[in-house]
């Protein structure tokens, strides 16, 4: 009984003339949509390799470790072929100074706002959008549909179980419509071969998990369509309340939920907390400056009596001294400023993480926001990419600048410049003497990278919550169908 009513099931959706036009539909956009992330995955690298190999030759060329400068892009992952998440949103370089916190800029969509404008369509994407309304296109009249048509009374003038009916209805429809949704995926994952694009064994637990979570929020709209066909008696109706909650599901529901998370959890912007820094920065310079200002005075007070030669002498005597003790000071005073800069730093993330979980909670009301950040989490590419790769690069030009000092001591440079005036010779500038810098054991910066367990971790509250309303939807349907006047 059970396998002629799937049976009957899988002709109708295969002989329905919607159905060759919707899979082909799917097809192309699943196939051109991982040919696209592929080629920018390839340009991000190839831009990525270009900049680092550029960088390596600029500090190659460096003469003294004073000029040394560094800088760190972020490298290109191919899981962005599937779901990009804010991989074009985020700066893609930080420069790392002793001067400079640390700043990721140089975004893919702020360099080319015209593609910002439109997004990137991924298989995480097409998955939210299309494949979930292609769902409820062919489950919303399951049951009120063959209402309509007197077949359902039929059917049940045998002795045929309900529970039986509606999971074979389930069974059907999942059977027909996800097993020739698989061939376009297998399609775009054989071009990854072709492509060669770099996978690691760890890439592929990932896109398995990434399937998996798909496979589940597309059951669960299957589902779906199936309970809004039990609870109404006219496919029209049908129809228009599917519809209705697929734009509040999809398109409303996680919006409202950030801006009303806005709301609740206000967060300074980034303009406000620079100004902060910059202010703060700027009145311990002054207050430096003036500082400086009265020591030189009172060096040149206690010379006083000096002789021109004995003064001239006494400068020439004292002046690496002196400028080691201004140094010293600039060094003190630049880890007060970072000291700040990090603090204001730390609580615009808190007050974001904040609004972040807010936004997440609310928005996860929404079986496809749920979703997103499960696929962005195996991904790899959530929103937590930015806070990795800044604690990353902060720790890293800790190390970096701590090397390059001690290295500019080694070399007998205090690698200042020295500026000394004198009435026969003038002005001189003394940047002190160019040497062939070694950097074989200069520190290297380790990309961060989240394990699969740890990206595991952090989707399995929305893979979970996919599963439990799944079968919620599914349960739903099979107390609102026992009800049902089949006449």
């Amino acid at each position: 009984m059970l396998t002629t009513l799937i049976q009957k099931e899988l002709r109708a959706i295969l002989a329905s003339p919607k159905f060759p036009v919707t899979i082909a539909a799917v097809t192309i956009l699943v196939l051109l949509s991982v040919f696209v992330g592929i080629r920018e995955y390839q340009a991000s690298l190839r831009q990525y390799e270009t900049a680092t190999a550029l960088v390596q030759m600029e500090m190659r060329e460096a003469r003294s470790w004073m000029g040394l400068n560094n800088r760190i892009f972020r490298h290109p992952d191919p899981m962005m072929i599937f779901a990009a998440g804010v991989e074009n949103d985020i700066g893609r370089m930080s420069a790392i100074s002793a001067w400079q916190p640390v700043k990721l800029l140089s975004a893919s969509y702020t360099n080319d706002p015209l593609f910002a404008v439109f997004r990137s369509i991924d298989v995480a994407f097409i998955v939210s959008i299309v494949l979930t309304l292609l769902a409820l296109l062919f489950t919303y009249d399951t049951v009120s549909g063959e209402r309509e048509d007197g077949t359902l009374q039929l059917t049940f003038s045998n002795s045929v179980p309900r529970a039986k009916y509606l999971l074979a209805k389930f069974a059907g429809s999942w059977l027909g419509l996800g097993i020739p949704l698989l061939l376009p995926l297998l399609l775009a994952i054989s071009m990854l071969f072709v492509f060669q694009v770099p996978l690691n064994a760890e890439h592929w637990f990932r896109i398995t998990a990434f399937v998996g979570a798909s496979a589940l929020l597309f059951t669960l709209f299957l589902a779906f369509g199936i309970l809004v066909s039990t609870l109404t008696r006219r496919s029209n109706v049908s129809f228009l309340v599917a519809l209705t909650s697929w734009v509040t599901l999809v398109l409303i529901v996680p919006r409202a939920g950030v801006m009303l998370a806005g709301q609740i959890v206000p967060v300074p912007s980034v303009a406000e907390v620079e100004a902060r820094q910059d202010g703060f920065a700027k009145d311990r310079w002054e207050s430096h400056m003036k500082m400086l200002g009265e020591r030189w005075r009172e060096r040149e007070k206690g010379m006083e009596g000096f002789t021109p030669d004995q003064r001239k002498a006494k400068r020439e005597e004292m002046e690496w001294t002196w400028a080691e003790e201004d140094d010293r000071s600039r060094k003190q005073l630049q880890a007060v400023i970072d000291e700040n800069s990090r603090t204001l730093r730390e609580e615009l993330r808190n007050r974001k993480r904040e609004q972040e979980r807010v936004a997440f909670l609310l928005s996860r009301f929404s079986p496809v926001s749920a979703y997103q950040l499960a696929a962005m989490n195996l991904s790899g590419t959530d929103i937590g990419v930015k806070a990795r790769y800044e604690d990353g690069l902060n720790e890293f030009r800790g190390g970096f600048n701590a090397h390059r000092e001690r290295k500019q001591k080694e070399s007998g440079s205090s690698g200042g410049i020295r500026i000394s005036v004198d009435t026969n010779t003038g002005i001189k500038i003394d940047t002190g003497r160019e040497i062939a810098l070694d950097l074989t054991d200069v520190p290297q910066f380790t990309h961060p990278r989240v394990s699969f367990s740890e990206v595991v971790s952090a989707a399995v509250v929305d893979v979970g919550l996919l599963g439990i309303m799944t079968l919620l939807a599914f349960a739903g349907a099979f107390v609102a169908f026992v009800r049902y006047d089949v006449r």
